[in-house]
């Protein structure tokens, strides 16, 4: 359990930046579990897919944002509205996903 009385696994993509010494001690400092994942795949990574739907709502949207306040408040307004049955699906779709980078030993699938 950790300091704040939740027990999680923390996941990211193993990149460079995650993994540097300060990174690490500071989850050791915060009892913060990591995942064993193979680094900088977006195969087992649906938080991918969730960026580039927030990416694509944003770059849609009307007025264009001005200043980084207006991007910031644009941000916020499409994270609310994001449908809940396209995030479900990108949970729901981790076994498939799985289930295909392991028949592919591990290497890059097609979904």
């Amino acid at each position: 359990m950790n300091e704040i009385g939740f027990d999680y696994i923390y996941q990211d993509d193993n990149a460079p930046c995650h993994t540097a010494k300060k990174v690490k001690e500071w989850k050791e400092s915060k009892s913060i579990n990591s995942l064993i994942w193979p680094a900088q795949s977006p195969d087992l990574n649906p938080i991918e897919n969730l960026w580039s739907e927030l990416d694509r709502k944003i770059r849609k949207h009307e007025p264009k944002p001005k200043n980084k306040a207006e991007l910031i408040k644009i941000l916020q307004e499409e994270w609310n509205n994001l449908d809940t049955n396209f995030l479900i699906k990108l949970i729901d779709s981790m076994p498939q996903r799985i289930k295909g980078v392991i028949e592919n030993k591990g290497n890059p699938i097609n979904y």
